[in-house]
């Protein structure tokens, strides 16, 4: 590299000839290749070897009559910021101290060739390196005024968005003796009303997340009646209403204001291992492989049958608008009826166990994530508006349940065999945001709280977990709903 020439003898070299010569294009510059181009841009080699002296202008805004330095002392930040552009400083945000003129010296000035203060005034080649192996120069289209080599204040400037955290612990644990171990049932829902109904044994308690009482509903086991089991228990959209299916095959409107059975329905001649509700209509599934649609409003028992699956049906959900209910069943078949059908207008056989984790989106119209068993293992999607299959993930263990996020565009499963845990989505991506774990048997239950921020998970080992998985509504940021209560381990009965 050749010494740096002084600043004097810089000023006062010859100004170049005024007559204009043929450009000669063996010539090189001491510094660079000189490159011609169909248009007139000048070269800013001489630029750079006058320098602007930096020095100069540091000692003419050293002086007192300088109106231009008490305007610059004015403002500290766009000093500083104006300092680490042309001087490379790393003076620290915040301390307005500036070195004296005495303090730099000529050869802090005159920066070697990889210092950003000498390449300031030098106009860049587009290629992806610099000439010396450096790292791509800075964008000639860039509108940032602060280079990509310097972020004082970046934070300021642009803040990253924090990463949502999950807690990787339940903040509630219940015991619940009694709660089956079974695949085929869904013994855990919980109400528009802050209320979850759990069905244990031939018992139904509702546990109330606002004052964290338990409140036994019924017995089908008392004195002077059938012996008989809940298999499923489903809240009405308004929390009014708590549907009870029996292994005798009835369907029990319970009105927990008045904590009394208002109606026995019947049609099914096995146990009702599942249920769903719309607006007004009741949808049961048995192991009579039938569904049945039923109107409390109306004399009869149901209104009509569908036929379809070979074997019992374990999932039903309604869509968000009420016009589609998906069934899963034993047969691995995932079926899409409408109000008015008696059959299937939809099938889906993509999977290779029996499904029962259903859910459909409330984020975009059609869309239907479904899970299989232990032989199938894989969370698929489909579009009912199009009726075509979308993706498929092999999740390695027996999907038991899925729940969308009713805030942002997250899903939730649970899962058996074999490693019992708990996995939180991000769609369309589908990658993992969080693995719960803490069961120590098969998660076969899950419900959401009505402010779609809290899940409760149920296990063949005899516990409920509430988990905090999802943000809250966006008009309440990301704070979390503490009407659940503490973390207390506490039994159910």
């Amino acid at each position: 590299m050749p010494d740096a020439e002084p600043v004097g003898a810089l000023l006062s070299s010859p100004p170049p000839p005024s007559k204009r010569s043929a450009p000669d294009t063996s010539y090189r510059s001491p510094r660079s290749q000189v490159t011609f181009s169909d248009r007139f841009i000048p070269s800013r080699a001489a630029a750079a070897r006058l320098n602007f002296s930096v020095l100069e202008r540091e000692t003419a805004a050293a002086e007192p009559n300088s109106t231009a330095a008490d305007k610059e002392e004015s403002n500290q930040a766009y000093n500083l910021l104006l300092r680490s552009e042309l001087l490379g400083c790393a003076s620290p945000l915040g301390s307005p101290e500036r070195p004296s003129a005495s303090a730099a010296s000529s050869a802090d000035v005159l920066r070697s060739p990889s210092s950003p203060a000498r390449k300031m005034f030098r106009f860049k080649s587009g290629d992806a390196e610099s000439p010396r192996g450096g790292p791509a120069p800075d964008s000639p289209y860039s509108l940032s005024p602060v280079s990509r080599d310097h972020h004082i204040g970046a934070s300021l400037l642009s803040p990253k968005r924090a990463t949502r955290k999950i807690a990787r612990s339940p903040f509630k644990v219940l015991d619940a003796p009694a709660l089956q171990d079974d695949f085929y049932l869904n013994l855990v829902d919980w109400s528009s009303q802050n209320t979850l109904a759990v069905g244990l044994g031939s018992c139904v308690y509702l546990w109330s997340a606002c004052t964290s009482k338990v409140t036994k509903l019924c017995d089908l086991g008392q004195a002077g009646e059938v012996q008989d089991t809940v298999c499923s228990v489903s809240w009405s959209q308004r929390g009014a209403l708590l549907a009870v299916g029996t292994n005798a095959g009835e369907t029990q409107l319970w009105d927990i204001a008045k904590n009394k059975k208002v109606r026995t329905m019947l049609g099914h001649s096995a146990r009702v291992g599942t249920m769903a509700w719309s607006s007004h209509l009741l949808s049961s599934g048995s192991r009579d492989s039938s569904i049945l649609q039923r109107d409390p409003r109306a004399p009869e028992d149901f209104q009509h049958k569908l036929s379809g699956h070979r074997s019992e049906v374990c999932g039903l959900k309604w869509s968000p608008d009420d016009r589609e209910i998906a069934s899963g069943g034993n047969d691995n078949q995932l079926f899409i009826w409408n109000q008015h059908s008696d059959s299937p207008i939809l099938r889906f056989g993509d999977h290779a166990a029996a499904v029962k984790a259903i859910a459909w989106s409330p984020h975009q119209h059609g869309l239907l994530a479904s899970g299989g068993g232990t032989a199938d293992r894989c969370i698929r999607f489909c579009n009912t508006a199009t009726n075509s299959s979308l993706n498929c993930i092999d999740t390695g263990s027996q999907v038991c349940n899925l729940s969308w996020s009713k805030n942002v565009n997250e899903i939730v499963s649970t899962h058996g065999y074999s490693q019992n845990q708990i996995v939180v989505w991000k769609y369309p991506s589908m990658s993992k945001l969080a693995t719960l774990t803490g069961h120590t048997l098969r998660v076969l239950y899950l419900a959401v709280s009505p402010d779609g921020q809290t899940i409760v998970t149920g296990a063949g080992d005899e516990t409920l977990r509430f988990w905090n998985v999802f943000p809250g509504p966006k008009s309440q940021g990301s704070v979390n709903d503490s009407s659940v209560g503490t973390m207390l381990r506490t039994q159910i009965r």
